[in-house]
Parts: structure tokens; C-alpha cells; sequence
């Protein structure tokens, strides 16, 4: 079963968590999952570049130490980085001291700040340690683009169908992700239909 916005239940456990920007404005805010990749970071990169839009990539900290370059290009365009822990673990699977110590290990290569857990899965006692120092950034839709069997089009869809103000999207720059082809498409909709893309500071400054 597919969820492409987060349950009510998340909501009330991690209620200083942040899903969605409080706007009456037709704002989205783009963000970036599982990077950096060689084959598709740079592309995102440029079309972002080419509507002048700026997003928060949250990191695996295992990748931005294989690629500094990459997150050097992220940064050189003025887009914020996040932390999404260094080997991608799944915080319902991994025991609390080795999944603390994973993210904190990846703070010094992706945000000592911002916290996107992987899968979106952390326990609540996870999210009592990490939320003292990080701020915890989920999302309003997921679009399934890393997903092959769902496809490229569909996740268009989704995102036509389901973005509202201050919607914060989910997509990845990751070798099974899709995003890259429908990116720009969906950015010129978005416009069409009255939306702009925030500043990603929004997403954390009150």
C-alpha cells in the first residue's frame, strides 16, 4: 500500500516534526532524497538552476564522502544540504545506540541541523534524542519516484493531484529514482497553475 502523505499518527507522535509550511500562498518546497549520485544529482542540479529554484538535499553521508564534489556543486548553488544518516539505516529495524551514532556521523559530512530520517521511519525515543538537536524535516507528499513498478508518469500525477500551499515534496537523486524526467515538467505546471517554489529556510525559520 502505497501512502503519499503521511498518516495522522505521525503527526501526533512527532508534533515538532515539520510536514508542511503553514501558508495562505501557493508555495511548494522542493527536496531531494539519498544523494549525492553521480548519474542524476547534476541534472536536478541544472534544472533548478534554469528556473532559478532552491531545495534542501538531504544526504546519505556515506555517498557526500564518496562524492564531495557533488556536494560542493549542491552548495556552490546555494541550495542547504540535510542529513538522511550515513548508511541509510531504517530507525523501526536498527537499535537506538547504532542508529544515533549513524546519524551523528553523517552530521559532519551532510548538517550538523537539519534531519531527514530514512524511509521516514524513527521510534519515538529516537525522536526525542534527535529532536534536541536537529530539526526533523518529513514531507506532505511522497510521489513514489524511486519506485520502477509505479512509474514516472504516475508520479507526475500524484504530485499535479496532490501539491497545496506550502506542500513539502519529496523526490530522490538516486540512480533508481525518476524524477529527473518529469522534473522540469512538473516545475512549469506548478507555474501555470499559480504555484512558486519557496525559499528552503522557510521550511525551518518561524
Amino acid at each position: 500500500m502505497r501512502l503519499f502523505r503521511p498518516g495522522p499518527l505521525s503527526r501526533i507522535l512527532y508534533p515538532d516534526a515539520i510536514f508542511r509550511v503553514k501558508s495562505p500562498e501557493k508555495v511548494l518546497y522542493l527536496t531531494f532524497d539519498d544523494g549525492p549520485d553521480p548519474h542524476s544529482t547534476a541534472l536536478i542540479l541544472s534544472i533548478l538552476e534554469k528556473y532559478g529554484i532552491r531545495a534542501i538535499f538531504f544526504c546519505s553521508g556515506n555517498a557526500a564522502e564518496k562524492h564531495p564534489g557533488l556536494m560542493n556543486l549542491i552548495r556552490s548553488g546555494s541550495h542547504l544540504t540535510g542529513n538522511h544518516g550515513y548508511d541509510h539505516n531504517d530507525g523501526w529495524r536498527t537499535p537506538f545506540r547504532r542508529y544515533i551514532a549513524d546519524i551523528k556521523k553523517s552530521s559532519t559530512l551532510t548538517s550538523p541541523e537539519l534531519l531527514r530520517p530514512p524511509y521516514g521511519h524513527i521510534t519515538f525515543r529516537q525522536y526525542i534524542t534527535l529532536k534536541e538537536e536537529y530539526k526533523l524535516v518529513f514531507w506532505d507528499i511522497m510521489p513514489y519516484d524511486f519506485d520502477s513498478s509505479f512509474g514516472a508518469r504516475q508520479s507526475l500525477s500524484i504530485l499535479k493531484k496532490l501539491s497545496r500551499p506550502g506542500s513539502i515534496i519529496i523526490l530522490h537523486d538516486n540512480h533508481l529514482s525518476s524524477a529527473i524526467t518529469f522534473l522540469e515538467e512538473f516545475i512549469l505546471y506548478a507555474y501555470e497553475t499559480g504555484f512558486r517554489f519557496g525559499e528552503p529556510e522557510k521550511i525551518y525559520v518561524r
